[in-house]
């Protein structure tokens, strides 16, 4: 592989999902910075991509984010995936109200953090992509941080497409249905206390919440960030891709 020409910058770089969208990134050719906020697991991933990919430490909670970011970048930016954990606060009649401002600062601060931090080196055809999830669209008692902070940033990604795209620069959400995952297990487990039920009975229950009996796996999600690349996604320009497994039933 020859030198690398762009980047692409992945929060949550060291995350079930981020993890996975940093390694195909880089595979297919770009500089990837990866943002975290743990060395450990930056620490390995850089171990296990090796040439093309960069840990970048960094808080995307806080606005120092910003300009560690633009420090980082030295090449253009192909793409921006925001792909942060987000706090588990159990259902909407228990939930901490901090909790779910912290969620919103994560998913829609953290997102315009990362746009402003790569602004001066988007490109036409560049990619903003945030990874959003299924209960910002279907509403659930049991995710109230996933589905607060989720149909936020699908409304942040509506005004990015317009803010941007006289510039050629598009903006685009994923929205997964839920992975096998240790974020998804404590989601499960916030609602089997929630109905008094047993775990491994309420990861059946979720799996048969999909047409197909299945969860969504990382290397779904990040095939789905690297089709993105393609120049005829600009017809996504604004819109979101439902990674579900046949859960959604609204219309459109």
């Amino acid at each position: 592989m020859g030198p690398r020409q762009e980047h692409a910058v992945v929060v949550g770089a060291g995350g079930t999902f981020g993890s996975a969208i940093a390694a195909r990134l880089a595979a297919q050719g770009l500089s990837v910075i990866g943002i975290g906020r743990s060395e450990a697991p930056l620490a390995a991933l850089a171990e296990t991509i090796g040439e093309g990919f960069t840990p970048l430490l960094a808080d995307m909670g806080d606005d120092s984010a910003i300009p560690a970011i633009a420090s980082t970048l030295s090449l253009p930016v192909a793409m921006v995936v925001h792909a942060p954990g987000l706090p588990v606060a159990g259902g909407v009649r228990d939930a901490r109200p901090d909790l779910l401002a912290a969620a919103c600062n994560i998913k829609v601060g953290g997102m315009l953090r990362l746009v402003r931090g790569a602004e001066a080196r988007l490109r036409s055809g560049s990619r903003l992509v945030a990874i959003g999830g299924h209960y910002g669209f279907e509403p659930t008692a049991y995710a109230a941080t996933a589905g607060v902070a989720n149909a936020a940033v699908a409304n942040l990604i509506r005004q990015l497409s317009w803010a941007y795209g006289e510039q050629g620069v598009t903006a685009h959400l994923i929205a997964p249905g839920p992975a096998d995952s240790e974020r998804l297990r404590n989601v499960a487990a916030a609602r089997a206390s929630r109905n008094g039920s047993d775990l491994e009975d309420e990861l059946d229950a979720m799996r048969a919440e999909s047409a197909i009996g299945a969860f969504v796996s990382a290397e779904q999600v990040a095939w789905a960030v690297s089709t993105l690349l393609a120049p005829e996604a600009d017809a996504l320009a604004g819109s979101t891709l439902f990674l579900d497994a046949g859960r959604r039933r609204g219309l459109p």
